[in-house]
């Protein structure tokens, strides 16, 4: 496997993963080579990149048994390369499936061998499935990065994902508080950070320009370029690029955590 930086990015669905991992990865690409691997059965992480839906690894190897790089890699904007792993249809078989079946594909075709500079997978927040440890678990990403805001259920999910991180002994580079605008909200995500044993790596403050920019289908980055926000994904892409401060999280058990929540109330 290439020596590029490798970073897994997970969060608890709807959190906003997506829209961090494809403006981080807009951000890298005037200078880096830049590979995204979707890792979410929603399929929806390179959509703002490409500016479309592209075909998931899983109804390709449904449709055809078997796939080359050019039915699976897709180049996206500042060329970005672009895969979504895929899953199967609500209420069907494990979602996780999807992100084994396409890290095995991606390895046979040696798509993770092309040296990407840095490599981005956006894994949804469901740590207890088998599929969704994967990147973590067989070495895939170096290091990890949970997104979160400041309400209870997203930071519950960042608590979680840390139990599986520390688990699976994966390297935490930090917390990024993606803001919906709630009370105290980086004050609950920085105390959160301080009490598993991370710090807060970026914030992202909500902005319209998001929505405005995905309804297009693009990113923010491509869109809004010179906007106060495409520089916040700038700053936050750096600084993940500079990071060598990892750790091992020491996630709390559930009655710590309500205690913790309950502190600002």
């Amino acid at each position: 496997m290439s020596k590029g930086k490798h970073i897994a990015i997970y969060g608890k669905g709807g959190i906003g993963k997506s829209t961090i991992v494809s403006n981080l990865a807009a951000s890298y690409s005037p200078d880096k080579k830049v590979l995204v691997i979707g890792c979410d059965p929603k399929a929806d992480t390179t959509r703002t990149l490409v500016g479309q839906r592209i075909p998931t690894i899983l109804d390709i190897l449904k449709e055809k048994k078997s796939a080359q790089e050019e039915d699976v890699l897709f180049s996206g904007y500042g060329g970005v390369m672009c895969v979504e792993s895929g899953g199967p249809e609500p209420g069907v078989g494990c979602a996780g499936r999807g992100v084994i079946v396409a890290m095995k594909l991606l390895e046979n075709l040696e798509v993770l061998n092309q040296d990407p500079d840095v490599i981005i997978y956006d894994v949804l927040g469901d740590v207890v499935c088998g599929g969704f440890a994967v990147p973590l678990r067989e070495d895939y990403a170096d290091e990890v990065y949970i997104v979160t805001s400041g309400e209870y259920m997203a930071l519950y999910a960042a608590n979680n994902i840390s139990k599986g991180i520390k688990k699976l002994k994966g390297n935490l580079g930090g917390i990024i508080c993606n803001c919906r605008g709630i009370s105290r909200e980086v004050e609950i995500v920085e105390e959160f950070t301080r009490r598993i044993g991370t710090r807060v790596i970026g914030v992202i403050p909500r902005s319209e320009l998001v929505q405005q920019s995905e309804i297009d289908a693009k990113t923010v980055m491509e869109k809004f370029p010179e906007s106060e926000q495409a520089e916040k994904y700038r700053k936050l892409s750096v600084t993940i690029l500079d990071n060598d401060n990892f750790v091992i999280p020491q996630p709390m058990d559930a009655e710590e955590f309500d205690a913790f929540f309950r502190e600002f109330q």
